[in-house]
């Protein structure tokens, strides 16, 4: 099994070497193409993300031509962290072989401890709730200055919490990570997958645009743009458990 350990853990090598058993009998939180569970280590618990195996065709291409999921999503937070971007600190990366090509992967962080997501915000109060969305909209724009894009922004992969006085978030699910530069309205279009009434949008625009010294005007129209090109496409083939309003 090959083992890439951040060697600020390099205690944890014996229990990971260990993982498939311990991932047995882990805290299952979401059970879909991935597995994910919440496992007791010695000192704190670990977030255990157990990839499917690929078919035979991606074994090959993720043996040899291109990073599996796993790897990415162990580089990746070592990225946004160095730039000042919470994200859970990635713990190791965990890979067997069979036959000589990938199959089972594991990728395992600290548990991140904010205890919400913006799967609430779908049919929430946008104004009640205008200084969590403020705070995020300012949190996206340092990322996307940073040249971090996110590309799967979905309401599940952001963590938020507050910690005394100030909104904190945390990016998850980032093996999907575009780094470069990130114009203003590829950072508005990012927004599209996001779950909320069109006043969450419009809040966030403003406040957007702020962050990122551009035209609040501009800022949202591309982000209602995208949000309903993005919606009215999902719900041809979906149903959506909340009012979308276009």
């Amino acid at each position: 099994m090959e083992i890439i350990l951040n060697p600020k853990y390099e205690n944890l090598r014996p229990f990971l070497t260990h993982i498939d058993e311990h991932f047995a009998t882990g805290r299952e939180i979401h059970r879909g193409r991935n597995v994910l569970r919440v496992v007791d280590g010695p000192d704190f618990p670990l977030n255990v993300k157990r990839y499917r195996i690929p078919t035979l065709p991606g074994r090959i291409v993720h043996t040899f031509l291109r990073p599996t999921k796993g790897r990415r999503a162990y580089y990746n937070p070592l990225k946004l962290r160095e730039r000042g971007i919470e994200s859970p600190e990635p713990v190791a990366y965990l890979a067997h072989k069979r036959y000589g090509l990938i199959s089972t992967t594991y990728f395992v962080s600290r548990q991140c401890p904010y205890r919400r997501t913006f799967y609430e915000f779908a049919n929430a109060d946008a104004d009640a709730n205008a200084d969590i969305i403020r705070a995020f909209a300012r949190f996206m724009a340092r990322a996307h200055i940073e040249g971090i894009l996110h590309r799967d922004l979905s309401p599940g992969n952001i963590l938020f919490d507050r910690v005394g006085d100030t909104w904190h978030f945390s990016l998850v699910d980032t093996n999907r990570m575009h780094f470069g530069p990130v114009g203003v309205l590829q950072g508005c279009a990012n927004f599209a997958r996001l779950w909320g009434p069109k006043r969450f949008f419009e809040i966030l625009a403003q406040e957007y645009a702020a962050a990122r010294k551009a035209d609040p005007v501009l800022c949202r129209a591309a982000i209602l743009t995208a949000r309903e090109r993005y919606w009215r496409r999902y719900i041809r083939h979906h149903h959506v458990d909340y009012d979308l309003e276009f």
